[in-house]
């Protein structure tokens, strides 16, 4: 059951509304004034707030104002004294509504139930970023990875652009989404281009679109890469696969923050952070021909380079337990031990394919072993498929 909290410091304004709205099947509570109200939200949860603006001592701008610092409840204004100023100050501030008194009973309900709907889409956003973030999230503590963290920190909240580098399996892409979720375009879009997994002839369509009829299979109109992150992020991860043609463009486009599409005259002014990451050496790559040397210097403001997890053992132990649980849960399992022994044994593995590898292996593990990964299930299932240096 909904829970609405009314402040207003008219009692009969109060009954009223709390008669209302019990009727409707919503579970109310009340505030004659704003500091009443204000302990109120900070005590317990509520689903909207009906807010008189006119009140003695503390108004409900006031309020509202106070109230935004600590909760994300949507607040309906309500006053019989407003102006249209006054309800744009409210809108502002970040009321979802404002209605005048008397309120229209018809208007009152679906107002109530449109910021409902609009507060709970809010809270599953949320819920799925957290979820994404998660997937994402960066484990471990050895000195390396502890030195990208602080590096992440300082660079994410800046424009510059990154180039990661990094053996495969290293984690760059968590690197790319970590700069992103920490800057100040986590909430606009984060676009990744494999630029490995694309044909060369398709690349250049795929970062800048094309029009309609620019070439034999361009049925419509399709917006770019580049379009598409606007005002966010786009990581052209291996763009050491990139072709020389979409490396001449991608520099213009860096260079004037302007694309066209394929088979298209008119300029498009894009705003796109770009992070991009490589395991190739990019200065064999230019010396030998295949990568431009000014687009490297365009791309590598801030480079990072991600170790191999050979060169972060103390990690393996904890990413060990962390893969451990994840994939448990995934598979509807509780988590199973790994004993001492055996974090030992697996610490002492190569890892050629680096964290990938090893997240393989945990979930070969989880399929495979009892309650407890014992050293014999190493030597089974382990050893035998880990590749040597």
């Amino acid at each position: 059951m909904a829970k609405i909290l009314i402040i207003d410091d008219e009692a009969p304004i109060r009954r009223t509304l709390k008669e209302i709205l019990g009727y409707e099947k919503y579970k109310v509570d009340e505030a004659a004034n704003g500091a009443i109200g204000i302990e109120k939200l900070k005590n317990d949860d509520f689903d909207l707030v009906l807010c008189d603006i006119k009140m003695p001592e503390k108004d409900g701008l006031e309020v509202l104002q106070e109230a935004m610092e600590f909760t994300d409840t949507p607040f309906v204004m309500i006053s019989g004294h407003g102006t249209i100023e006054t309800a744009v100050d409210a809108i502002k501030m970040g009321a979802y509504d404002y209605i005048s008194k008397p309120p229209d009973l018809n208007r009152l309900l679906v107002t109530i139930r449109n910021a409902m709907d609009k507060s709970k889409l809010v809270k599953e956003t949320k819920v799925l970023k957290k979820k994404v973030s998660k997937k994402y999230e960066m484990v471990g503590e050895s000195k390396a990875i502890t030195e990208i963290k602080n590096m992440i920190e300082k660079v994410a909240q800046s424009t510059a652009r990154v180039l990661i580098l990094g053996e495969n399996g290293t984690g760059k892409e968590l690197v790319a989404h970590w700069i992103h979720e920490k800057s100040k375009r986590s909430f606009a879009p984060f676009i990744e281009v494999n630029c490995a997994a694309i044909p060369s002839e398709l690349i250049e369509s795929e970062l800048f679109g094309h029009e309609k009829g620019s070439f034999t299979s361009a049925h419509k109109q399709r917006k770019g890469d580049f379009e598409l992150a606007n005002g966010g992020t786009l990581f052209l991860d291996e763009i050491g696969d990139m072709s020389l043609s979409a490396q001449a463009k991608v520099l213009r486009a860096l260079q004037e923050n302007k694309i066209t599409r394929v088979g298209g005259e008119k300029e498009i002014k894009v705003d796109v952070r770009i992070i991009a990451a490589t395991n190739k050496d990019l200065a064999k790559e230019i010396q030998e021909g295949r990568f431009r040397e000014d687009l490297y210097h365009r791309l590598s403001v801030i480079p990072i380079k991600v170790p191999p997890l050979r060169e972060r053992k103390d990690d393996i132990p904890i990413l060990s337990e962390y893969f451990m649980k994840d994939i448990a849960a995934a598979n509807g399992r509780a988590p199973i031990k790994l004993e001492k022994k055996v974090l030992e044994m697996l610490s002492e593995f190569p890892w050629t394919g680096n964290i990938r590898e090893l997240r393989n292996v945990i979930e070969r593990l989880v399929i495979l072993c009892d309650n407890t990964v014992t050293p014999s299930d190493i030597e089974n299932y382990v050893k035998p498929l880990v590749r040597s240096n």
